[in-house]
């Protein structure tokens, strides 16, 4: 038996029709459904988190972080006029 795990369960996930802990029989399949929910989740979720695939065992574990965004530091527009 394979597994899919959702590490943190975003608004965005617990409001889609994916469940966390899927099993399935097929290493194969659990795989490509990981990799598919990985993909979506990355595309049409609210952007504000990301999401990777990471294979424990018989555990496809999908992790999720805070989406970095850029910045610029010091209050500068980066338009290069404050150096």
């Amino acid at each position: 038996m394979f597994t899919i795990n959702i590490t943190k369960e975003c608004g965005c996930f617990k409001k889609s029709a994916y469940e966390n802990n899927m099993t399935f029989e097929s290493k194969d399949d659990a795989l490509l459904q990981a990799k598919l929910m990985e993909n979506h989740m990355n595309q049409k979720f609210y952007q504000k988190h990301t999401f990777w695939v990471e294979e424990d065992g018989n555990t496809f574990r999908i992790n999720v972080a805070e989406r970095v965004r850029e910045s610029h530091s010091g209050g500068c527009c980066g338009s290069g006029h404050c150096s």
